[in-house]
This record gives structure tokens, sequence and C-alpha cells, in this order.
């Protein structure tokens, strides 16, 4: 589609950020770089601090630059909280210092999860009870608010969609249940093909870090401390990567902008674009 429209392409997924996770996150290859420019791909490193709020801003800066020499552009990926920070933009929050980050990485690593989210339940009782306690950075992040402020992580939460300079077009991409699954089935065969067992192996030394905490490396670290076999390991990447694929079309369900297609609805997809003046 960005061939077609002659233009570039802006990255919304989180994890392909990382220059060190390319075949775990099925990350552009050499070949569809060399044939559309892409952005915010492979741009940063794992020890690099990120956030959603951070990839606000850099997106936003790359498509201002875009928008004054070209009128489409392209923004793709699954990350849910990226494609917000576009569409809706992020609260501004202050900024968290290493001292503090460091001192809620450490709690977490030494106490686990179950205590922070105690701590979060008595210091901000309203974002407790609606946060996906299961998602460690979530709550770490509101408890770094927590403790560098004073102030609960609620208070600086206005829900207030952003104006942008620009008109947003939303598209989604949908597949049945059952050719979705062979897909993503085939997928991790192939990514073991390519040497994902190499590259997990290669940032084993990073596992700590929340860029980590993601499905085809967690399922493969276990596997290196030797809790699981690797036929297991792979059989539970191709599960938990069907059981992220049902989240993500649970998130943006809600979304009544979005228009669905198929992915090889390819020519549907273009008339709607054309439709809507862009």
């Amino acid at each position: 589609m960005a061939e077609t429209l002659r233009t570039s392409i802006v990255s919304a997924d989180s994890r392909q950020l990382y220059a060190e996770l390319k075949i775990g996150t099925a990350a552009p290859t050499a070949d569809q770089l060399r044939r559309v420019p892409h952005y915010l791909v492979g741009t940063h490193h794992l020890t690099d601090y990120y956030s959603a709020a951070r990839y606000e801003e850099e997106a936003m800066d790359i498509l201002t630059q875009l928008f004054a020499k070209q009128e489409v552009v392209v923004l793709t990926g699954g990350s849910m909280m990226y494609i917000d920070a576009i569409c809706k933009g992020i609260d501004d929050m202050p900024t968290v210092d290493a001292e503090t980050r460091q001192l809620l990485q450490q709690k977490y690593e030494d106490e686990g999860l179950e205590h922070l989210q105690a701590e979060l339940r008595l210091m901000d009782p309203e974002y407790y009870r609606t946060v996906d306690l299961k998602n460690p950075k979530r709550v770490i992040h509101a408890l770094e608010i927590c403790y560098m402020t004073g102030r609960t992580y609620t208070s600086f939460r206005t829900r207030q969609a952003k104006q942008r300079p620009f008109r947003i077009l939303k598209i989604g991409l949908t597949r049945p249940r059952e050719e979705l699954y062979e897909r993503i089935n085939r997928r991790v065969d192939l990514m073991m093909e390519e040497g994902l067992l190499e590259e997990a192996r290669s940032v084993l030394p990073y596992r700590h870090l929340n860029s980590l905490n993601t499905v085809g490396y967690k399922e493969l670290f276990k596997y290196f401390d030797g809790e699981w076999t690797l036929p297991f390991a792979i059989e539970r990447i191709k599960q938990n990567s069907r059981i992220y694929s049902r989240k993500q079309m649970t998130w943006f369900k809600r979304d009544e902008e979005i228009h669905w297609f198929h992915p090889d609805q390819e020519a549907e997809i273009l008339m709607l674009i054309v439709n809507k003046g862009l």
C-alpha cells in the first residue's frame, strides 16, 4: 500500500523499535526496507529507556517532517498504546528519573508483582481498580509517578484526545480465526528456522528488561533455564501469540472508527482511501 501511495511507513510496533529483536518481532526485511522508507524500526537498543510518551514525541516529529513533503503517511503496527499515542495523544506525565526507575525495578525483582499491586492499591486506589494488574509495566510506571511526585498517577490523566494537524483513516486487517491461527503457527515455525533460538540466546543477559517480557523470548528463556523442553517452549510461543492476537482484536473492536478488511482486499482498501480523499 505504501508503494502504491508512494509514501513512507512509520512503525507502531513497540518491539520492532529494538535493533536486537529482528526475528522474534518479524521486523521488516532488508528488501522491504529498501522498497519503502521505514521509520522507528531498529532505531533503539534494549538498554534504552522507552515509553509510549517518548514514542508519541518521536513519531510526531517524524510525521511533521514527512507531511511537509508528502500527502499521506502509513502508520502500521499492532501495539495498541503506540497507536493511541498518535491518534489520541498521551497525557503529559512527569519524566521519571533513573534513580526512581531503578528503585521500582529492584522492588519488583526482590518483592514481586503482588507486593507492588498492594502498594498501588494504597497509593492510587482509583487507578488500581482500572489498570491491568497482571501487566508489571503499567503497575510499576504508576508507582514511579506516585513516588516521584507525591501525587496519584490518576491525577495526571486527563483522558482528553489531543488535536492533530492531520486527518486519520483507520484500517484494520482481520482474518477468520482458523486462518489466523494457522498463519501464527506457521510464522513461529519459520522464525525458529530463521534463528529465533540464537537471537533469544544473544539477548539472554538482558532478560530482566521489560522489552524482553515479550512472546517468543520469555518462553525460550524458560527453555534455557531448563524448565521447559524446546518443543514445549515452541508450542507455548504459538499459544501465547494466539492469546495476544485475541487481546489485540478485543482492544481494536472497541474503536468504531476502524474500517475492517481481509488483508487480501487490497483493491477495496485502496478504494476506501481514494473515496476519503487521501
